[in-house]
């Protein structure tokens, strides 16, 4: 295929997790029920912090913002992986293709970001109780939250820039689940090795910043709670140490695909998997089950719902 000319390009062929036929029935339900649970937690969590005044405090607001967000993290990849496992031919249109290279990054930078702004939450609330909610008002939060969605959508800007500009070569074949920037940047015309440490550097101003930052607020955290006598303490430890693990899930599997690719096909898809899926799925799971306000809330909407029925 002539690579001169974009247009000329309609489909790519994605060649999915794995190249067996016999697993695809199995992945199709096991993947739908990752998603359902996904999706089902996250806005249990969402609904849970908006109706109950016990968890409207800027922790809160933002754990609700990244529910909002890992929702549209594994929407973005998931939901077309699973109808092609019942597909023999999986194909996707290079506006699509484009689309997931857009908001897989956008999204996932974005919630870098908000994971940043909850590391601060969390300082502010540690180290400077006193302050707590004159920094942490509504206006800052909201602030903070729409510039981890500004910077996501200028990350993901300089990537489908660049990506649009390739000259792609057949055969359009992407060996994954999904279009992600490294595998689109192998099928260039061209010697690509510029374009793929141009990317990698663009990644890693994201991705290694956020996280060498996030690095040194949880440490410092740490240390103030570790010297803390206050009753307090074990609670506060309780919720980094939940944030800390998020941290990890997202930040691992993305810095082995972006920053120090290892190019491993079988690991990359992994990798890819690990972030898009099992991160969202695990979130809810481990806020809820080491948070005790949100079991709280959960356990008070239930009564609630018992004795409207009682009523009725």
């Amino acid at each position: 295929m002539n690579g001169g000319n974009q247009s000329e390009l309609s489909e790519f062929v994605l060649l999915g997790l794995f190249r067996s036929q016999n697993l695809q029935v199995v992945l199709f339900v096991i993947f739908l029920i990752f998603y359902l649970l996904i999706v089902s937690g996250n806005i249990v969590i969402m609904f849970l912090i908006t109706i109950d005044r016990h968890l409207h405090s800027p922790m809160y607001f933002l754990l609700a913002n990244l529910s909002f967000v890992d929702i549209w993290l594994s929407s973005v990849t998931t939901p077309k992986m699973i109808t092609d496992f019942l597909r023999e031919h999986k194909t996707i249109s290079f506006a699509g293709c484009m689309s997931q290279v857009f908001f897989a990054h956008c999204i996932a930078a974005g919630e870098m970001v908000l994971l940043l702004v909850m590391a601060y939450d969390r300082y502010v609330a540690i180290c400077k109780p006193l302050h707590y909610f004159t920094i942490m008002n509504l206006r800052r939060c909201t602030g903070l939250v729409l510039t981890s969605w500004t910077v996501g959508f200028v990350h993901a800007l300089s990537q489908l820039v660049a990506v649009l500009q390739l000259p792609l070569c057949g055969p359009l074949e992407i060996d994954s689940f999904f279009c992600d920037m490294p595998l689109v940047i192998k099928l260039a015309c061209i010697d690509s090795h510029d374009l793929d440490m141009l990317m990698n550097a663009d990644c890693g101003i994201v991705v290694v910043s956020c996280f060498i930052l996030l690095l040194i607020s949880y440490t410092y955290i740490l240390v103030t709670v570790h010297r803390s006598a206050k009753a307090g303490a074990s609670k506060a430890l309780s919720t980094c140490t939940a944030h800390i693990t998020v941290v990890m899930l997202l930040f691992l599997p993305c810095i082995f695909i972006y920053v120090w690719p290892l190019n491993i096909t079988w690991l990359d898809k992994f990798l890819a998997v690990f972030y898009s899926v099992v991160t969202p799925l695990l979130n809810p799971a481990i806020y809820t089950l080491r948070n005790k306000e949100i079991k709280n809330a959960l356990k008070r909407f239930k009564s609630y719902v018992i004795n409207h029925k009682v009523n009725t």
